[in-house]
């Protein structure tokens, strides 16, 4: 839970401290004035990225050079006082309990966070990069060690590739290459696949729910090493390690063709299918909408039953669209569980479908002020 926040020459806040609720907070604002740039600070203390932009030098206000953001988190056992400096051309430092962290990775599950937003409907429209970074995002907040795998896996795999374009090939240099990534890619598959098979179970159930049981949501991991589902969901860290490592041997006159890496964990996706089929080709706007929103449930409950504390809940304007009542009363049904952080540009609107009275901001050009 968090207690506050506080922001300095973030985005359009030149200062700005707040007081949050427990339960239901609620920012309220026209579009432009800095609604969302608040979630996003949020967002960015539990992760160490932002949802909106990969350059972190674009978090900084105009004209300034650092960018401050804190907070205070309380746990049942411990309580963290978190902060994060971003500066112009050196990057971002970390701090818990005023103690400097070295590595993201380390920093990264102190502030457990999930996000609805309007764009949600891109996991199952976008890329399948956007797949893999939903599972990175939400398995790293509570195994922090996935993350230094990933970072591990992925600097590697520049190197390889790198290696490949420069058209003078050491085959025995690639065998160590493909080694390492044999070894950091078998823990992110085990990692990925066990939390996948409990996101498949949840996510479905949710969407059977919503969708008054007319159609059934089936979730695939679509692995590169084309391994069959029955043998995939099983396997050991060991078989992963051997299955990836023999896979790049076989792939290897082709990958030194493409000048690329064609398999591995950074080529797999997720599929989604509605009574057998392809939910991204077939689907309607509705029911794609619904399945993005039972992933984001799921992942509520994922991150509850890793770390046995429920995640801060942050809704950008999202009520609206949802044109289900169904779909509404089992969001707000979490809000009640969550502490939860709400934008929207109108609450006299909202204001019926919750049973608590939240703590109310009006924003307006990057000033809060607290209406309740």
């Amino acid at each position: 839970m968090l207690n506050g926040l506080n922001l300095e020459n973030y985005r359009n806040y030149r200062h700005v401290f707040f007081e949050l609720s427990p339960t239901l907070n609620v920012f309220v604002g026209e579009n432009g004035q800095g609604k969302t740039n608040a979630l996003e600070s949020i967002f960015y203390l539990g992760i160490g990225k932002s949802h909106r932009t990969v350059r972190d030098y674009e978090l900084i206000q105009f004209g300034e050079t650092r960018s401050t953001l804190k907070t205070l988190v309380e746990h049942e056992i411990r309580n963290y006082q978190l902060e994060i400096q971003i500066e112009e051309n050196v990057g971002k430092k970390a701090w818990i309990n005023h103690a400097p962290y070295k590595k993201m990775s380390d920093y990264i599950g102190h502030l457990q966070v999930v996000l609805f937003s309007p764009e949600d409907l891109q996991l199952l429209k976008g890329s399948p990069a956007l797949r893999r970074r939903f599972l990175d995002i939400e398995i790293g907040q509570s195994q922090p060690t996935y993350l230094y795998h990933l970072a591990l896996y992925n600097k590697t795999l520049q190197q390889r590739n790198r290696f490949l374009k420069s058209h003078n090939i050491d085959e025995s240099l690639l065998d160590v290459l493909d080694e390492q990534l044999s070894i950091h890619g078998s823990y992110i598959l085990l990692k990925r696949i066990d939390f996948f098979k409990d996101l498949n179970h949840i996510a479905s159930s949710l969407y059977e729910k919503i969708a008054y049981q007319k159609e059934k949501l089936n979730i695939k991991y679509d692995s590169s090493l084309r391994i069959d589902d029955a043998y995939l969901y099983s396997f050991t860290i060991h078989e992963f390690q051997e299955a990836l490592y023999t896979g790049l041997q076989k792939q290897r006159k082709q990958d030194i063709h493409q000048c690329i890496t064609t398999i591995g964990p950074h080529r797999d996706d997720l599929l989604f299918y509605l009574n057998e089929k392809d939910a991204k080709k077939y689907g309607s706007q509705g029911q794609q909408r619904t399945i993005a929103l039972s992933l984001r449930l799921a992942e509520i409950e994922l991150l509850y039953k890793l770390s046995r504390e429920y995640p801060v809940l942050l809704l950008d304007d999202v009520l609206s669209e949802l044109d289900d009542d169904r779909q509404k009363n089992l969001l707000l049904s979490m809000t009640e569980k969550v502490q939860t952080i709400l934008t929207t540009t109108s609450w006299s609107s909202l204001a019926d479908y919750f049973r608590m009275a939240p703590k109310l901001y009006k924003v307006d050009s990057g000033i809060l002020t607290s209406e309740g």
